[in-house]
């Protein structure tokens, strides 16, 4: 793959793009002009140093942290949500709010646990509002989303939300309609489940509910995980 071709992955362009050999690496967290290009960050680190730095988008200005991932940096399942909330802005984690805690009952419901997942969104800081963020923000920051699931390398890719289906593979179609399919993305395996934060709005049980759907999908990516192992 050429250097053109990897930059158009990010849909980052400018009237004189910059090429990867004259990136100047200190301005990635400056300006959302220069693009982040597969393989510049050796380390998770160092992509985290460059997210608390970054200024990419106007995020940057309002955010207290930037929430950049957690789990195991090996994980086979990466899971990618929208973006940080107030607990995530205030801790500098993802998913630790109570959305977070009920995602932490839908893995144990099938034996996964933190070793075998890493977490993190689209975007890194927070949404003034926790607003949906916008096209040009999360632009800003996918070069960064990229980089990790280049250095995670998960075999599968939970998506939550149509807003990390729309952030991470372009597809705009609703949640409703797509969650549970797997799709193929980069030679990757995804599927889009529900965000968590609206199975606390779905609080029943019922055969065809969000919660009982998820349970559906949740044993579905199970399934596949023990699949891929054997």
């Amino acid at each position: 793959m050429s250097s053109e071709e990897q930059i158009s992955l990010f849909n980052l362009s400018s009237p004189d793009p910059i090429s990867a050999q004259a990136m100047d690496f200190d301005q990635i967290p400056t300006s959302a002009k220069v693009p982040i290009t597969p393989g510049v960050y050796k380390t998770m680190d160092e992509l985290a140093s460059h997210c608390k730095s970054c200024q990419r988008c106007d995020l940057g200005a309002s955010r207290i942290n930037a929430v950049v991932g957690r789990g195991n940096l090996h994980a086979e399942i990466m899971i990618v949500g929208e973006g940080p909330g107030q607990n995530e802005d205030e801790t500098g984690l993802p998913f630790v709010g109570k959305a977070g805690q009920l995602l932490e009952k839908i893995l144990a419901s099938v034996n996964l646990t933190e070793q075998d997942t890493y977490i993190c969104n689209v975007v890194k800081c927070r949404p003034p509002g926790n607003r949906v963020p916008t096209p040009d923000e999360s632009e800003a920051c996918k070069g960064y989303l990229m980089e990790q699931i280049r250095m995670v390398d998960p075999k599968i890719i939970l998506l939550t939300g149509a807003t990390a289906v729309k952030g991470l593979t372009g597809d705009k179609r609703g949640i409703t309609k797509i969650r549970g399919q797997w799709m193929e993305w980069n030679d990757r395996l995804c599927m889009p489940i529900f965000h968590p934060a609206y199975l606390l709005r779905n609080a029943s049980r019922e055969k065809g509910s969000p919660k009982w759907l998820m349970w559906q999908d949740i044993q579905a990516v199970r399934t596949k995980l023990d699949e891929i192992r054997r």
